[in-house]
């Protein structure tokens, strides 16, 4: 089956774009196999890229560095059909799945699957082998990597009517494994992969566990869903069930318990919760340039901790800022991952986002608010969850997180 180029049309006249304005030197994220618009950055300078390039590597991450002075030049650089990362990655994202969990190629394999007709897909050994090339190539854009590919060839030989794998990775000092389940089609030779019980193993000896279940070979990826145990939010594009897309924010609510995991609380966009103001009251200096910005909002949508700079009276602290969708703000920590309390954030926030005197009562305002739960009763507050959890969420019962 003919490969996708990871230089879609839409990269390529970015790149145009920024050799007339002078910035022939590509930042790119090699820890995904194609590149979407979002994983691409344009510099000036080989110092500024490489600074950009070392300032925005994690356990998630990695960019390269590319200097070209053409388009020719730059697609023979990343030849037709070449995956972008060099050595295979194992870290639980490297996905490149930012329109509605998908991407173009993941979307074409699908419709390449289903114009089959079933005869089609009885007879041809060349689908067996296609199938096997898709879900091999689904675990790497979910996050799973490379290294379960022969374990998965060699159970789809065995026609086994269903099978799972075991993927583990560990990230600082937590460990995150994953169970992942494979089932073979009632009416074809077809495997399909359905969900993945992810199981995260805290610091404190905790262990929290959540089933998660994939529509079309897209849902939450495993840096995601690592990030969901850990406590944190992550940004989304679901359906609502007659089909229509919206966005909203996940995040597991550990006091509400389902025999799948956890109940899953939803911040629509009617909520209110805008992630770039949040960002913007406090003096980061990443948001003083598009491309920074750009990544910064990107991995804190993906539900990463991120490292930041604050630059305040002529100071530059090294931060580190999540996104606190319930509270809409975001929480800051310090450089030793310790947590900037709510007054001393006052501190780090840009001139002209108000008065001390003013950003002080907000505090207070956020003190009563985490008070007021207290004072209601329940009922109250079952009616207050369902307006700003929107839209509605299915039932739960039997189910596990999905985006369908």
């Amino acid at each position: 089956m003919q490969n996708e180029h990871p230089l879609s049309d839409e990269i390529l006249e970015l790149a145009e774009q920024a050799l007339r304005d002078g910035k022939p030197f590509m930042v790119y994220n090699n820890s995904v196999y194609f590149l979407d618009k979002t994983d691409v950055y344009f510099f000036s300078t080989l110092v500024e890229a490489k600074s950009f390039a070392a300032d925005n590597i994690s356990d998630h991450d990695r960019f390269h560095v590319l200097p070209f002075n053409s388009i020719p030049d730059l697609l023979a650089k990343i030849p037709y059909g070449e995956q972008l990362h060099q050595p295979p990655i194992i870290d639980p994202d490297q996905n490149g799945l930012h329109n509605r969990d998908g991407n173009a190629f993941t979307d074409a394999l699908i419709e390449h699957f289903e114009s089959k007709t079933i005869s089609e897909q009885l007879n041809s050994k060349n689908m067996n082998q296609e199938n096997l090339q898709y879900l091999s190539d689904n675990l790497k854009y979910m996050g799973f990597g490379e290294n379960l590919k022969a374990e998965l060839e060699k159970n789809m030989q065995e026609g086994k009517p269903e099978f799972k794998l075991e993927f583990f990775n560990e990230i600082g000092n937590k460990g995150f494994e994953a169970m992942l389940n494979f089932r073979k089609s009632d009416s074809t030779d077809m495997y399909f992969f359905n969900n993945y019980q992810a199981t995260l193993h805290r610091s404190n000896g905790d262990t929290v566990e959540q089933t998660f279940y994939l529509n079309k070979g897209k849902g939450v990826t495993a840096k995601e869903a690592f990030n969901l145990l850990d406590g944190r939010a992550v940004h989304k594009e679901l359906l609502t069930k007659e089909g229509q897309p919206y966005k909203a924010w996940l995040q597991l609510d550990f006091d509400n318990k389902t025999d799948k995991g956890f109940e899953v609380k939803q911040y629509h966009e009617n909520y209110g919760y805008d992630l770039k103001v949040a960002v913007g009251k406090f003096a980061v200096a990443e948001l003083n340039d598009p491309d920074k910005e750009k990544a910064l909002i990107a991995s804190l949508q993906k539900g990463n901790v991120q490292s930041i700079t604050i630059e305040k009276d002529g100071e530059s602290h090294k931060m580190f800022v999540e996104a606190n969708p319930q509270f809409k703000n975001v929480t800051l920590y310090d450089g030793n991952m310790k947590m900037v309390t709510k007054e001393a954030m006052v501190q780090y926030q840009v001139n002209g986002t108000g008065t001390a005197k003013a950003q002080k009562e907000d505090i207070a305002d956020d003190k009563k608010k985490d008070l007021k739960p207290e004072l209601k009763t329940k009922p109250e507050k079952e009616k207050k969850a369902e307006k700003t959890l929107l839209p509605k969420k299915r039932e739960s019962k039997g189910k596990g997180l999905g985006v369908s």
